[in-house]
């Protein structure tokens, strides 16, 4: 959880100026590409910290796991198509938003690695 609460933070940091940036531009749906992008990393992100928390301690939570993550893609994915196919977001600007996202999950999950490693 503290993984999922330190890329909130820091990724609202850089997602509301990016947002506002944008707003200037005039690609219809970028700025709300952004913030539809980095809203569903956030999601997919708290999906996954709740699975791995389902995972410690039980033993015959595969299956429900897998179902649970193939569900989580499958509505992320149906809900990316349907926004780009009706033209609701800029597709830039989706990527724009999952890359912070990503990024984060990355920086955090190494400074998360690097404190479990120390303490060991």
């Amino acid at each position: 959880m503290e993984i999922l609460k330190g890329v909130i933070k820091k990724s609202l940091i850089i997602i509301i100026p990016a947002v506002l940036v944008s707003a200037f531009f005039k690609q219809q749906g970028f700025p709300l590409g952004i913030l539809t992008g980095w809203l569903l990393g956030i999601i997919n992100l708290r999906g996954l910290v709740r699975n791995v928390k389902g995972l410690i301690g039980a033993e015959r939570a595969a299956a429900k796991i897998l179902f649970l993550n193939i569900s989580r893609l499958s509505a992320i994915f149906i809900a990316i198509f349907a926004l780009i196919y009706f033209k609701i977001v800029n597709a830039f600007g989706l990527l724009i938003g999952f890359t912070v996202v990503f990024i984060l999950i990355l920086t955090e999950g190494l400074k998360a690695g690097k404190e479990q490693n120390d303490n060991h």
